[in-house]
């Protein structure tokens, strides 16, 4: 189990939340570069086995690239491998991309983007999910990879109303002890109060027949089990998603654009809260994902999110599904 100490120092700083807002200050817009192009329509379906897999888009944000975006590489490296790709340089796009399970009867949402407390290009889910052909209230239950805002926010509006009101929300119990721990809040750094203040917010008030905790490894519904891939936070959690033979991983944030961090997978991400550990899981699980030839999908992929790694020099490169 990682410890206590080690989540308390200046990894923890890095996920920084403006003053007087629960949105992390990456997750704002930066005006100087322009605004990021949405996807059109922000929703792409894929058959796997039995089951249908949406994803849902809730948005772009684009921030500069600097100096701490990858905490242990060169900002010139960082940005020959981007212009390798024919990516810009001296900005990042990350998207958001929630994925919904249509599984018979049930309607199961991985993750929930920004909702409300993001900028004008996110908070797009719900009106993805209508294009979709589909609303808030069909969903019956929610999966929570990990507890940063922009996975989360989703959860409830600025009112405090819960956005999916017949959804039990699935949380991981070793992410939900951290961050719901007084004497870590306590003792956390200034800049990591809005981070604790933001999951009280989500989950404190929750209803106890709403809240659901799930240990790692467990099948938290049919054909979905739950995978620890922890680092980038406390309790990240992934999902491997069975049917009729085919698998599907969706990796959350086990790499931040894989333009970066999957070409390079020892690369860290300023995110991660245990670098060395989030680097260690990331190796092994895409190693595990390209052995099986499973379908992946990942929160920050460009649209549409979901496809297939290969091997590519000293990591792997994304190949997004047609």
């Amino acid at each position: 189990m990682l410890s206590r100490r080690h989540f308390l120092g200046a990894s923890l700083a890095t996920t920084v939340y403006a003053a007087g807002s629960f949105v992390p200050v990456w997750a704002q817009n930066a005006p100087n570069f322009g605004t990021p192009t949405l996807p059109r329509p922000g929703f792409s379906r894929m058959k796997l086995g039995n089951v249908e897999l949406i994803a849902l888009n809730d948005g772009i944000t684009r921030r500069p690239l600097g100096e701490e975006f990858v905490k242990n590489a060169p900002l010139a490296e960082v940005r020959a491998l981007l212009a390798s790709q024919g990516l810009p340089t001296d900005y990042i796009d990350v998207p958001y991309t929630p994925f919904l399970v249509v599984a018979g009867a049930r309607r199961i949402l991985i993750d929930t983007g920004l909702g409300e407390f993001g900028g004008p290009t996110t908070g797009k889910l719900l009106e993805n999910l209508r294009a979709a052909g589909l609303q808030a209230a069909d969903i019956d239950t929610v999966l929570i990879s990990h507890f940063h805002g922009d996975h989360i926010n989703g959860l409830r509006n600025k009112a405090g109303e819960l956005m999916f009101p017949k959804a039990k929300v699935m949380v991981p119990a070793a992410e939900h002890a951290f961050w719901m721990d007084d004497a870590r809040m306590a003792a956390a750094p200034a800049g990591m109060k809005g981070a604790f203040e933001n999951v009280r917010r989500t989950f404190a008030t929750m209803p106890a027949d709403t809240l659901v905790q799930f240990a790692a490894g467990t099948e938290v519904a049919p054909g979905i089990q739950s995978v620890a891939a922890y680092g980038h936070t406390p309790g990240h959690t992934l999902f491997e998603l069975h049917s009729a033979g085919q698998n599907f991983f969706y990796v959350a944030d086990l790499t931040n654009v894989p333009a970066l961090f999957a070409r390079n997978p020892d690369w860290a991400v300023t995110f991660d809260m245990d670098a060395e550990a989030a680097r260690k899981v990331r190796r092994e699980v895409f190693q595990r994902i390209t052995a099986s030839n499973a379908m992946l999908g990942g929160f920050h992929f460009p649209f549409p999110a979901f496809g297939r790694l290969a091997a590519s020099g000293n990591g792997y490169a994304f190949q997004p599904a047609d």
